[in-house]
């Protein structure tokens, strides 16, 4: 897909190759390419490709959603993140049957395979594919179907974060929480809850009913916060919803308090740079605080959020954190540690993935 890149670059211009010095030992595209890696916080409707994104539009024809992979590029540039929900509600309007549940989700495990994505966890709304008249046991069969034939197939592991569209208000937190604890329609493969959605004008302790549930339920914490709002929204996450990451949390390095705090807890930030460019969270990419949050000593992870639609993938935002923090590749294996680290993989599936890349990296620098 073509794209505006997001730090005002000319346009056809590749993020990677300011990384690629020809008269280094190394090159770090291909580093980062082979790099075996986690990623926490991917959206499942967000990571529809353009092609797949074409292929739903056309079988859904009184959508608003253009059918021309090229026109999603334009259709794909947003003006402010209330302009970014519009768009991407329109896509989740093209997930109607559990078809289009099941083709997307292994299509999208097909695109992590590419990138050695090993582990995701994928953040699932279901709320706003049953309210649309997907049956909630097919839903749930088709993602559970796609995440084994993926593991099986692929050799991606998937896991299920639910969450609550926090624009959808109380009743779809109700339903959203209903469907992570009642054992009759829980998946196998789910294993956390969140809340999504605008920040503005949603505050986080109305949710703290449904997240104590939730956790009650034996699920983890992982709302979204301080992305379009201040540091108040992650500590209203924090005391509120008991999070045990943070996705985004972009405006916690104007709190040094709270900062110090997430370090001292090992409360991980999802950081999605090129996302927050997209959305104007960030007005550009050299402004992004990163920097801040590894200086403050936060776990940071690297991820994607909703990559087609923001003309990234897994890869370009590694590459993107490499520029910003000058990192070499054992500062790139150390992010994908960090993942790893704040991932909600078993203990075992841990230790293999942390030992596949420290194996890789070694490799890599051994003359």
């Amino acid at each position: 897909m073509r794209h505006r890149p997001p730090d005002g670059r000319p346009a056809g211009e590749d993020p990677l190759t300011e990384l690629t010095d020809p008269s280094a030992p190394r090159d770090l595209r291909a580093f980062i390419t082979g790099l075996p890696k986690a990623e926490l916080h991917v959206h499942h409707v967000g990571s529809a490709s353009p092609r797949i994104v074409s292929t739903l539009a056309a079988r859904h024809p009184d959508s608003r959603v253009p059918t021309d992979p090229e026109a999603l590029a334009d259709y794909f540039t947003f003006t402010d993140f209330a302009h970014f929900i519009e768009v991407y509600l329109s896509v989740v309007d093209l997930i109607r049957t559990p078809e289009d549940v099941r083709t997307l989700t292994y299509e999208i495990a097909r695109d992590m395979a590419r990138q050695q994505v090993r582990y995701a966890e994928l953040t699932l709304t279901p709320f706003s594919s049953t309210r649309r008249g997907i049956d909630e046991l097919g839903f749930m069969e088709a993602i559970e179907d796609a995440r084994k034939a993926a593991e099986s197939e692929l050799g991606v592991v998937l896991r299920w974060c639910f969450d609550i569209p926090g624009e959808a208000g109380l009743e779809s937190a109700e339903e959203t929480t209903r469907l992570a604890t009642d054992d009759r329609v829980r998946p196998e493969g789910l294993v956390s809850f969140g809340l999504g959605g605008p920040e503005i004008g949603v505050p986080r302790p109305q949710f703290k009913p449904y997240f104590d549930r939730a956790i009650a339920a034996g699920l983890h914490s992982v709302p979204h916060a301080g992305e379009t709002t201040g540091p108040q929204t992650v500590w209203d996450a924090l005391t509120d919803l008991r999070a045990e990451r943070i996705g985004h949390g972009t405006s916690s390095v104007r709190d040094p308090r709270l900062l110090a705090h997430l370090a001292d807890h090992r409360i991980a930030l999802e950081v999605c740079p090129t996302s927050n460019i997209a959305t104007r969270a960030v007005r550009t990419l050299d402004e992004h605080p990163l920097a801040q949050m590894i200086a403050a000593g936060v776990l940071v992870t690297i991820n994607s959020d909703d990559p087609p639609m923001f003309g990234t993938d897994l890869n370009n935002e590694y590459a993107v954190a490499a520029r910003l923090l000058g990192l070499d590749e054992q500062g790139l294996a150390a992010l994908a540690r960090n993942a790893v680290e704040a991932s909600f993989l078993d203990p075992a599936g841990k230790r293999r993935l942390t030992a596949e890349i420290d194996t890789y990296t070694s490799a890599w620098l051994t003359p």
